[in-house]
């Protein structure tokens, strides 16, 4: 069988009858009491709407050719089948009639064929990037391949620290200045390209390895659109130039022991004495906090707690550079002519099973002074930390999603090679139609996944794009937990074996729905609620 394109008509339909199920069913939820009395129910429309979404952006690749709209046409396929699947024995529920899934059937029947999505086995599909990006993209990759990869096995296996070469040769690409405006001495001019050089970056530099390349480049980005989004002129004139070139390197602290994604509810005090702040309380999940110069640190400023985040303020924390093993720091506040008490911080480092490198720290900060123009904004800061840290975050979930599909990438690329060489039962596994159906899938959520983050990339761009932002990470690194596990399986006993890096890419994807906002909070005090807004 030789599969027709996808017919952009019956696409637009087809979306249109599913955004009208999300509709009813949002509408449905609502009179079911809203969000907090049905967390279930608002997870699954919120996954939903973000499949739904992915394949709405792609719908301008599909016409671009046959390659790519057959990829589009499986990826809106599986989307629609998972909307089935979440909606089966829930009729009531989603408050669509029993028959609900006609209308899709015969699109899902054709496009999940085992023989059509075997056709796709090997085809990922151009990137459609244009001269400029892709010329981005090459140039990453390549230092993907010559400085990153090289690295990447034995820094995971012995759970050590990124080279100051990998660090050194991203700065010489400039890595690390990306998103800061030219006139701070990045490379940002506005437009399309503030954002989307980003996530081409990115993707690449993840596709070498998440922890020592695509998430260098994660925190200076958090750090500069806070400072873009409520620093003084002062602040980042300082501050960015310095990002921009390496000269600092930052770590985010915001998680708290105790409360996890509930950002508002933060305790780590900031309390005013002369000439600055005491910063005192304990933060976790500071990834990179050994290596870094300075901590963005959220703390309450305001001791009211009936503020929630109105309460919060945003601080550039100041810090030596620290040994990964762990570190203990002291200031003597008698040396700069202060008389407020001895500050300490320590950092106890937190082994995890993947995603390594990089480190992730707690911390505990005792009377640690932070001087007055370290807040951000100053005065006019106070309070707003909340709103900074989140213009910060929301370019942090955007670039999560670009981080997520490089590891795919990387990981469908190995299971593609290992296909066509391994040999089982006298036959290459390219060969057998089970192989080619899981990597024909594979290569159209990847490709769906990469296209919806370059659409959220220039909706930013235009200072939109903020719900899509966060419906691309949570649809995108849930889907790299699927594609890295059966780039796994397609390796059988290997893959469970460090000799292959796919085992790697199966730990690292399983951060991704963890980090920059776990995947519950992100669906339900983020994706589902403004949904719920928009039908308001």
């Amino acid at each position: 069988m030789t599969p027709s394109p996808l017919d952009l008509d019956v696409a637009q339909e087809l979306l249109a009858r599913a955004d009208g199920v999300i509709d009813g069913a949002l509408k449905e939820l609502v009179v079911r009491g809203g969000i907090d009395a049905n967390e279930s129910f608002a997870y699954d429309l919120a996954h939903a709407a973000s499949a739904l979404a992915t394949a709405r952006s792609s719908l301008a690749y599909a016409a671009k050719g046959e390659d790519e709209a057959r990829l589009v046409a499986a990826f809106l396929a599986v989307a629609l089948s998972d909307l089935a699947t979440s909606v089966l024995g829930r009729e009531s529920t989603w408050n669509v009639e029993p028959d609900w899934f006609r209308p899709f059937h015969a699109f899902v029947a054709t496009h999940r064929d085992p023989t059509f999505l075997s056709l796709l086995a090997e085809t990922p599909g151009p990137r459609h990037l244009g001269d400029d990006f892709s010329m981005v993209g090459a140039t990453f990759h390549r230092f993907a391949v010559e400085q990153v990869r090289p690295h990447a096995e034995e820094i995971h296996r012995t759970n050590g620290d990124i080279p100051e070469s990998i660090i050194a040769g991203l700065n010489e690409l400039g890595g690390f200045g990306l998103s800061i405006p030219e006139e701070f001495g990045g490379f940002s001019n506005g437009g399309e390209s503030e954002y989307l050089g980003m996530v081409v970056a990115t993707e690449e530099l993840s596709w070498g390895s998440l922890g020592i390349g695509g998430s260098l480049i994660t925190r200076p980005e958090i750090m500069t659109r806070a400072l873009l989004r409520g620093g003084t002129t002062e602040q980042q004139a300082v501050w960015l130039p310095r990002l921009a070139d390496a000269e600092v390197l930052c770590a985010i602290a915001v998680t708290e022991p105790d409360f996890g994604s509930d950002v508002a509810a933060l305790t780590t005090s900031a309390t005013k004495v002369e000439g600055g702040w005491l910063i005192n309380g304990a933060k976790t999940w500071c990834t990179f906090a050994a290596r870094a110069d300075v901590l963005v640190l959220l703390a309450r400023s305001d001791p009211d707690r009936s503020l929630a985040h109105r309460g919060l303020s945003l601080f550039l924390v100041e810090k030596p550079r620290g040994d990964s093993a762990g570190f203990l720091f002291h200031q003597d506040p008698t040396s700069e002519g202060r008389s407020d008490a001895p500050g300490r911080l320590e950092g106890r480092p937190i082994d995890t099973i993947g995603y390594r490198g990089m480190h992730s720290y707690e911390l505990s900060f005792e009377n640690w002074f932070v001087p007055d123009d370290h807040l951000i904004g100053e005065a006019a800061g106070l309070g707003k930390g909340f709103y900074f840290q989140m213009a910060g975050f929301e370019n942090g979930r955007l670039q999560t999603a670009a981080r997520a599909v490089g590891v795919m990438q990387a990981a469908y690329d190995a299971a593609l090679e290992y296909a066509r060489t391994r040999v089982v039962f006298g036959n290459a596994l390219i060969n057998f139609e089970l192989t080619r159906v899981k990597l024909g899938t594979m290569a159209a959520i990847i490709q769906c996944a990469r296209q919806f983050s370059l659409s959220v990339a220039r909706q930013m761009s235009g200072g939109e794009g903020a719900l899509e932002a966060s419906m691309a990470k949570a649809y995108v690194c849930r889907a790299a937990e699927w594609v890295t596990r059966e780039a796994m399986q397609i390796h059988g006993g290997m893959g469970y074996a460090e000799e292959y890096a796919v085992s790697r890419y199966f730990l690292d994807a399983r951060v991704l729905s963890i980090f920059e906002g776990a995947d519950e909070t992100l669906c339900l005090k983020v994706i589902a609620r403004r949904l719920v807004d928009q039908i308001a």
